[in-house]
């Protein structure tokens, strides 16, 4: 009876062990998380001085030359391109490559960091923030995976 005892005590910890950083995995924040890594690795080309994305669209090319992409300065911006409309944008961009079909990185996962093990470190916080990480476009998303997507303020 001992026996048993302990080993449901001893599973019960793991299971909550295994729950607990689980939790704490999808609590990343935008104002506590995301907005320093944007600040630090985005806002020179992202950031106030960018056009907005319809202005973006209009005149990329010119846009591109001057190393300025689409406005994504503050939580409004920045989901635009996680949830909706541009569902999945950030996600692609930002991606590794690692589960992607053809294996390539995003091509904005080198600006994430110095090293490798900065930008995995900044990705990973990323994918915790937005909880399901797809780099599907919203047609192709089911209503779970689009709920799945938590991009907490």
């Amino acid at each position: 009876m001992k026996k048993q005892c302990m080993r449901f005590w001893i599973g019960a910890a793991l299971l909550h062990l295994i729950t607990a950083s689980a939790v704490a995995a999808g609590d990343a924040r935008y104002t506590t998380d995301i907005k320093a890594v944007f600040e630090r690795q985005c806002s020179m080309c992202h950031g106030a001085g960018s056009p907005e994305y319809g202005d973006f669209k209009k005149d990329k090319e010119k846009f591109v030359k001057l190393f300025k992409g689409p406005k994504m300065d503050s939580y409004a911006h920045l989901i635009f391109f996680t949830g909706w409309p541009d569902t999945g944008a950030l996600m692609r961009r930002l991606d590794d490559g690692k589960g992607a079909k053809d294996g390539k990185a995003g091509n904005m996962y080198s600006h994430l960091g110095a090293d490798d093990a900065e930008r995995q470190k900044n990705l990973k916080l990323f994918k915790d923030w937005v909880g399901n990480w797809t780099l599907k476009r919203f047609p192709d998303l089911t209503k779970e995976e689009l709920a799945g997507i938590s991009v907490q303020y």
